[in-house]
């Protein structure tokens, strides 16, 4: 009888943000598969005597293709009742959920989708950007930026030049300077408030914040994963703390407040 496999979404990186559903799977899984993107602050939790399989890809240099993490997938749930995959932020939201979970049910394999916090959300909320704002930004586009193989950034680059519009680019960093100078091109004002956002939520957090066409400047110094916030919305953020004050916009600040690490959510 084949077992059932749960793609669970990790969250942006902090234990205390995964739901109580992720957790109770997490201490009861026979087997795991997880994402180079999970908080290592989250593998503590998980059932010790599962078998554990680390199936991270790493820029430019890709071990794991998505068709064996699919035959992994399928053997552990064809020899374990609770398979676990585990993955960054939400299994939905540029995670390749929907492809295991097409490719499972093709096979018979039951799947339960457990949601997490999107790195867009948890990111934003972590620096105090709301994504949407009365007044501000009355929508909000998640985009990647990763570009596949030799095909380029096929974007409708007209559809983003909304100031009304928060644009959160993920898998953005080797392309920022193409994102930003097609966004201009297409009428995104060059001055429109932006942030770089890396390990949001947990103790590596840092971020910048500087007007759209100063961001390929700046970005040389972060690492993937960093998420570029596109939007008036970065007007509104602030610094940790009761006396914080509004980030300004009109020049690359570095805001890197550490988070104390959190400890571990119990059973």
């Amino acid at each position: 009888m084949n077992g059932t496999v749960y793609l669970i979404g990790a969250g942006p990186g902090d234990p205390e943000l995964l739901t109580v559903r992720a957790v109770k799977l997490l201490q009861q899984a026979d087997a795991v598969v997880c994402d180079r993107l999970v908080g290592a602050g989250i593998l503590p939790l998980i059932n010790p005597r599962a078998q554990f399989h680390d199936v991270g890809k790493v820029p430019g240099g890709c071990l794991h293709r998505q068709g064996d993490i699919h035959r992994l997938l399928l053997d552990l749930a064809r020899s374990h009742a609770r398979v676990v995959r585990l993955k960054g932020g939400d299994p939905f939201i540029f995670g390749r959920g929907g492809e295991e979970l097409l490719f499972l049910a093709r096979h018979g394999i039951p799947v339960e989708v457990v949601p997490g916090i999107t790195a867009a959300n948890g990111c934003a909320a972590a620096v105090g950007i709301p994504l949407t704002h009365r007044g501000v930004a009355t929508s909000v586009r998640f985009i990647t930026g990763h570009l596949r193989d030799d095909a380029g950034l096929e974007l409708d680059w007209s559809s983003l030049a909304d100031p009304s519009c928060t644009l959160v680019f993920y898998m953005a960093v080797a392309n920022v300077a193409a994102i930003v100078d097609a966004l201009v091109r297409h009428g995104r004002d060059g001055n429109t408030p932006a942030a770089l956002i890396h390990g949001g939520t947990t103790t590596s957090q840092r971020w910048e914040a500087a007007p759209l066409r100063r961001i390929p400047k700046i970005v040389a110094s972060f690492e993937p994963p960093t998420l570029l916030v596109v939007g008036d919305v970065v007007r509104l953020a602030r610094r940790a703390g009761p006396d914080a004050e509004p980030v300004p916009a009109g020049e690359p600040r570095h805001a890197s407040d550490a988070i104390e690490p959190c400890a571990p959510v119990a059973a």
